[in-house]
């Protein structure tokens, strides 16, 4: 039998307060009212000769509350990060501002910090928030008396996912508010199985972020006291909360690294402590640049010999997204991001004797040292003589081995670190120039953190891939380059891009919910030649045809837009002007913009914000492009989860330039994306030789195995899996004759038919009919998932036994093989969120036309919703009628948070109608309310022991009799009130 979680807490706090770990338990601590009052003594304690010994008084502390109770996690974030890792509340005694300390990140296992342990913490309801009610917290670490880390266990009987949902539900209750607001960390598990995630709101929480511990080897660790063991004893639970989180500006959002990350940061602590250089080799999209962000600047607090540390990278990545990223973390840092084009700057910062964090690119470094410095003069020794730590993003890219040599010879006194997903290995070399480094252990030192592609994919930090390789296979030599560049190769690949890449792109998803897609070419004159004729056949003046399915759910598919440099061709400059300023104006009737050929690096970044869709603005169908396309441009360095395809027309790229090419694709975006999709055009046996390579030595340094599956592969997966399930259940109707033990083991074996039936119809290949082969079908695959819904629930209400290890069956498997999109709360809140935003915007022109055209939309998705939740969709009408009355109350707003306390009030306001008319007190049913499960109430003997049967039979005209009475008010409570509630409880 499974442990009791009360068990699981007792170990887990036994664990935290061993002599190791240095928490100290606090039984005593229960409510608010400890929690502030431990905080006011530890604040008091710290601060003894600020305040002179005189407490705080009852004034001083209730603004101290008010400034530690912040509206978001985020904002949290913001006053954690301190004053030079300080952090500080400041109160007013009488002539005098006093700047109290509450936490000094510079004293982590020391000084003034206070580790406590704190469980079975009693969260009560909130008067204010209508649909409130009380909850208990499992665990919870706090830091100086601030509730920094929590935790929710749950034992093997459940997932740990429950946990997940547990936390979810508790944030849009709102019980993490007042000083349970500075919760950066969440800790869930089940036992066996442990995450972690960083604190956010309930909407922006997603489990596909969920994050595994992992060992340095990056080996997983799973065991909650294990994961205790390493993660939550001091230093590195304190260490988590601040040198490891990293608060995004532009998203504002909190994010917590990974523990390759960690361990990669951690990795080069170690060696600049003895002036060691090397490299990490982190594979494309993993998270590099926010890697090399925190360990430039931690570098800098560890390291007291290390006077500087400059970000080195190349100028365009400054231009693209590595600038926006990196100043989107430094807002609310220390740092400054040099993005100037003056390098007397460089110089004035170098020279100045600040210890700081510089990021600049590698041409103004190489200016500065050829031109600017004159050797002799006192700027030249000091910069030449100062102890430099260079961080270098993308490190082959942005540094050749005769500029780092160049840069290194003038600082004689540096060590380097590089960063890349792609190491240039021996098999990759560079061609040999004189004694110069052709590898990147020869350029930088040995590796000294690794985690692979093949790692990534295996932990989920980034997607695997689909690769399809299309085209002739046997065209001859002397024939190819006409044929690839005729109108009938054209034809041909836009007939794969815009007919048979739905699934790819998931147009089955819907309006805004699709994905993206670039095409990359051999040169700007082809990319101009396909988006002349998609733009034909946009129009009906082409013979290929888009498909009427497709067309049906999209019907502006596809919305496209071309991005290359206009200097890339001198002979051809005029022409590509030309060909870009039309190419302009189509992109600008598309949203509203107004850009122009002498601005194209606005056009280029309005473009990557618009792929990348981190804006919610761009959750819009309205605002959303289908295809780009390059032909070098965004190709690396560029990050646009939503992208989930990449389409090749070109010849074979470096084994380097595959893999970074391809990892544009394979970023996580939703649980609807499952792999980076991968087609190319040409020479497929060529291809496949070609990818099959980079794979493998980018999977473990020229050892280990391929890891992209094929057509034939994923076809006999299919093949497998349906017969495996037709052993245990012919037709979906024999599913519900299976024993329950079997019913277990169906499960398992239709989520396998799903995923495979999933993958299948992402291939170019797959065509419907082709299941008449397999005797198979979508309407027999929709009759098996009806049963698997059945049995999944079946299983809930009455598990298998299995002696020690019972079966855990949960719903959080989402079947991913359906071809209907269904419109979903989460979905409409963050799209209506977008909206709102964009009211505000100065990029977009906004007119009354647009404006009632959107409301009228959003009543559309509001009606699909309410087949399934009117209440919710009734919701949703009320806010959009608001917000046609006043646009700008809207602006600024959290749509969230408003329709949570719209639901809350629907709730309230049944449950006060129920109360009323059986004569209840209105808490004993809202407790039962929301303790209603599979059709039970929790107690029905005691609500109806609450009832004031007498006050009810004076004021009711034909009263019922006591027996009826107590009948007829549970059946009404369950008939009647709760399908009307429900919805709004549980999402």
């Amino acid at each position: 039998m499974a442990e009791l979680e009360a068990i699981l807490e007792q170990k887990l706090i036994d664990q935290l307060c061993s002599e190791d770990s240095q928490w100290t338990y606090r039984p005593d601590i229960k409510t608010e009212d400890d929690i502030w009052k431990n905080f006011k003594y530890i604040l008091e304690q710290n601060n003894k000769a600020k305040l002179n010994d005189i407490p705080l008084s009852e004034s001083e502390f209730a603004k101290i509350k008010n400034d530690l109770s912040h509206a978001s996690f985020y904002d949290a974030g913001k006053w954690l990060v301190g004053e030079n890792g300080k952090v500080y509340v400041h109160v007013q005694r009488g002539n005098e501002t006093l700047h109290l300390i509450v936490m000094n990140n510079e004293h982590i296992a020391g000084g003034s910090s206070v580790y406590e342990v704190i469980n079975q913490y009693q969260a009560f309801k909130d008067e204010e928030n209508i649909g409130s009610r009380n909850r208990r917290f499992d665990v919870t670490l706090l830091i100086n008396g601030i509730p920094m880390i929590h935790i929710e266990l749950k034992n093997k009987e459940h997932a740990y996912l429950d946990g997940y949902r547990q936390i979810k539900k508790y944030i849009a209750e709102g019980k993490f508010r007042g000083i349970f607001s500075n919760v950066q960390m969440f800790v869930v598990s089940n036992a066996v199985d442990t995450k972690y995630f960083s604190a956010a709101r309930d909407t922006e929480l997603s489990k596909t972020f969920l994050t595994g511990w992992l060992d340095e080897k990056n080996e997983p660790v799973g065991d909650y006291l294990q994961f205790a063991q390493d993660v939550l004893r001091i230093p590195q639970a304190h260490e988590m909360v601040t040198k490891y989180t990293v608060l995004d500006n532009e998203k504002r959002k909190l994010l917590i690294l990974r523990p390759y990350q960690i361990h990669a940061i951690e990795a080069m602590r170690t060696a600049s402590k003895s002036g060691k250089s090397g490299f990490i080799w982190h594979t494309t999209g993993s998270g590099k640049t926010m890697t090399s962000y925190k360990a430039t600047r931690n570098l800098l607090m560890d390291i007291p010999s290390i006077e500087k540390t400059v970000f080195l990278i190349d100028r365009k990545d400054l231009d693209l997204q590595t600038k926006g990223a990196f100043q989107s973390y430094a807002d609310n840092d220390t740092i400054e991001v040099d993005d100037t084009e003056d390098v007397g700057s460089l110089v004035k910062k170098l020279a100045d004797g600040n210890r700081q964090m510089i990021v600049t690119t590698r041409q103004k470094m190489q200016v500065m040292i050829n031109k600017r410095l004159q050797e002799g003069t006192r700027a030249y020794n000091k910069i030449r003589s100062l102890k430099v730590a260079f961080v270098v993003d993308e490190c082959h890219r942005a540094v050749t081995p005769q500029t780092k040599r160049d840069i290194e010879r003038f600082f004689s006194n540096s060590i380097w670190f590089g960063f890349t997903g792609t190491p240039i290995f021996e098999e990759n070399k560079y061609d040999q120039m004189g004694d110069l480094a052709q590898t990147t252990e020869e350029l930088y030192g040995p590796c000294l953190h690794s985690y692979t592609i093949k790692e990534a994919i295996h932990d989920r930090a980034v997607l695997g891939f689909n690769v399809e390789n299309l085209g002739p296979k046997d065209l001859k030599a002397d024939d190819a380059d006409t044929y690839y560049h005729s109108e009938g190769h054209m034809r041909n690949v836009l007939e794969i891009i815009l007919n048979k890449s739905a699934v790819k792109l998931g147009v089955q998803n819907g309006r805004g919910e699709s994905f993206e897609a670039m095409l990359t070419v051999d040169s700007i004159a082809s990319a101009q030649r396909y988006y002349d004729m998609i733009m034909k056949i946009k129009n009906g003046e082409d013979e290929l045809k888009i498909d009427e399915e497709i067309v049906r759910t999209l019907p502006d598919f596809p919305k496209i837009a071309i991005t290359y440099s206009i200097s890339e061709n001198d002979e051809s400059s005029k022409e590509n002007q030309d060909a870009m300023t039309r190419m302009l104006k189509y992109y600008n009737d598309m949203f509203g913009t107004k850009y122009k050929l002498e601005a194209i690096e606005s056009y280029n970044r309005n473009l990557n914000e618009r792929l990348a869709r981190k804006e919610k603005r761009y959750l819009d169908r309205s605002q959303q492009i289908d295809l780009v396309i390059v032909v070098d441009r965004l190709l690396t360095g560029f990050d646009a989860p939503c992208l989930s395809t990449l389409f090749i027309d070109r010849t074979p790229m470096s084994p380097q330039g595959l893999i970074q090419a391809f990892s544009r694709t394979n970023r996580l975006f939703n649980e609807k994306k499952r792999y980076g999709q991968i087609v190319t055009f040409r020479t497929p046996k060529e291809y496949k030789k070609c990818i099959n390579d980079a794979l493998v030595l980018y999977s473990k340094g020229g050892f280990g195995k391929a890891i992209a599956e094929d057509w034939d592969t994923v076809l006999e997966n299919f093949n497998r899996s349906l017969k495996t399930i037709r052993t245990f259940a012919p037709t979906p109707a024999d599913a519900i004759n299976l024993s329950k033990k079997q019913m277990t083991t169906f499960v398992k074996l239709f989520r396998d038919l799903d995923h495979d039936y999933a993958h299948l119809k992402s291939f170019s290949n797959y065509d419907p009919s082709m299941m008449d082969d397999f005797g198979f079908s979508q309407e027999d695959y929709e009759d098996y998932a009806a049963e698997y819904k059945n049995i999944v629930e079946l299983l809930k209400e009455d598990p298998v036994d299995n002696s020690d290890e019972p079966v855990v069956i949960t719903d959080d498997y989402e079947l991913v093989a359906y071809d209907k999109f269904k419109i979903d709360f989460e979905y409409i809140v963050e799209l209506l969120q977008g909206f709102v935003e964009m009211l505000d915007s100065e990029d977009v022109e906004f007119d009354e036309t647009k404006f009632e055209q959107k409301i009228s939309e959003f009543r559309e998705m509001a009606d699909e919703l309410g087949k399934d939740n009117p209440g919710l969709s009734s919701i949703f009408m009320q806010v959009l009628d608001e917000i046609e009355k006043d646009k700008k109350k809207f602006v600024g707003s959290d749509v969230s948070e408003i329709i949570n306390k719209m639901r809350c009030s629907a709730i309230d306001n049944e449950l006060e109608k129920f109360a009323k008319k059986w004569f209840i007190n209105y808490e004993d049913v809202k407790y039962e309310a929301y303790n209603y499960k599979d059709g039970e109430l929790a107690n029905a003997n005691k609500l109806r022991e609450s009832v004031d049967y007498s006050a009810y039979k004076e004021a009711t005209e034909n009263a019922l009799p006591k027996f009826k009475f107590n009948r007829e008010l549970v059946r009404e409570f369950k008939e009647e009130l709760m399908p009307i509630i429900i919805h709004y409880i549980a999402r």
